[in-house]
């Protein structure tokens, strides 16, 4: 469990706070973070990382509880982040890390993969809970 103790919940600015999270949650585990917020008009990935000569595209998907008491990673009567990423989603991801790619010539100088951190914030306890689902494939 990661904690963070200074977050204040404004529910326009969740996301925001997720990604943040997220960047120092990789960071700890030796991620340089290269880019955040890649857009194109047809996606955006939230951030692109480096480790072990790795380049990963992540997604950060965010949600807010009132406790983490009904929470548990098998199963989860309540909405989970990592359930917002539909196939749609990952096709477009799929054409953004291309372009991506493309636009640092990337193409054919490095390992790529596609991975998802997900937040779950606590509002009460102000605690948040971050996972990394790694290497997710994606056509």
């Amino acid at each position: 469990m990661f904690y963070m103790k200074q977050f204040n919940i404004n529910y326009n600015k969740v996301g925001k706070l997720g990604e943040d999270i997220a960047c120092r949650f990789l960071e700890k585990r030796f991620f340089k973070i290269l880019n955040r917020n890649y857009r194109k008009n047809w996606g955006e990935i939230d951030i692109v990382a480096e480790n072990k000569d790795i380049i990963h595209f992540i997604e950060v998907k965010t949600v807010t509880r009132e406790n983490f008491l009904d929470v548990s990673d098998e199963t989860n009567s309540n909405f989970r982040p990592e359930d917002n990423v539909h196939p749609w989603k990952l096709k477009r991801l799929s054409r953004v890390i291309q372009t991506y790619l493309l636009d640092y010539k990337l193409d054919d100088k490095k390992e790529w993969q596609f991975d998802v951190v997900t937040v779950l914030l606590n509002q009460n306890s102000k605690e948040a809970k971050v996972k990394l689902l790694s290497n997710i494939i994606i056509d």
